[in-house]
């Protein structure tokens, strides 16, 4: 089951930061899972209008907002990925869809019972993404998407939290970005 929320900022100044909230269910069983987020709201390259990423936070955690349990001496790993174009598995940074990216690494070392992770690492692909001058999208629709392998004993939930502001660009300029996005 996937789900998919998505609050977004409402009347705000074009100038003033407002903030998109998106979830996907990256599961337990290592399957991929992906949910689409409509920026049609701040997106229209033929009116000149773009949208800013300035930074993203993420959030693993089980569907309440917890830390995801484990299975007892088990390990697993959890990743997410934000692209411009719709994906069927999990791509590289060498993607030109790639937005950002992030993974944890987790492990229980208790080996008699399931519970929360012992050891959790993001140094293979530091979730959060922080950029000078901001990613800039002109097309409708982000995805998020997720996985998570099968030594977690529940669903890991990876929800971004994206600050964001909209900006104008010319019609052409807008229209090549929206182009070399798709």
């Amino acid at each position: 089951m996937i789900i998919d929320r998505i609050e977004c900022g409402a009347c705000m100044a074009r100038s003033d930061s407002f903030f998109i909230r998106a979830q996907v269910n990256a599961g337990d069983t290592n399957a991929f899972n992906q949910v689409a987020i409509d920026l049609g709201a701040y997106v229209d390259a033929l009116g000149k209008s773009v949208l800013r990423i300035h930074n993203i936070a993420p959030q693993f955690s089980d569907s309440g907002g917890l830390s995801a349990t484990l299975d007892a001496d088990a390990s697993a790993a959890a990743q997410f990925q934000l692209t411009t174009q719709t994906q069927t598995t999990m791509i590289t940074g060498l993607d030109k869809s790639m937005i950002a990216s992030g993974m944890i690494n987790a492990v229980n070392q208790e080996n008699t019972a399931g519970g929360i992770a012992s050891i959790v690492s993001e140094s293979f692909d530091n979730a959060p993404q922080l950029w000078t001058n901001g990613y800039l999208i002109a097309v409708d629709n982000i995805y998020l998407a997720g996985q998570a392998s099968s030594g977690f004993a529940e669903d890991v939930y990876i929800t971004l939290v994206m600050e964001c502001t909209v900006e104008t660009m010319t019609q052409a300029a807008a229209m090549a970005l929206a182009l070399s996005q798709q």
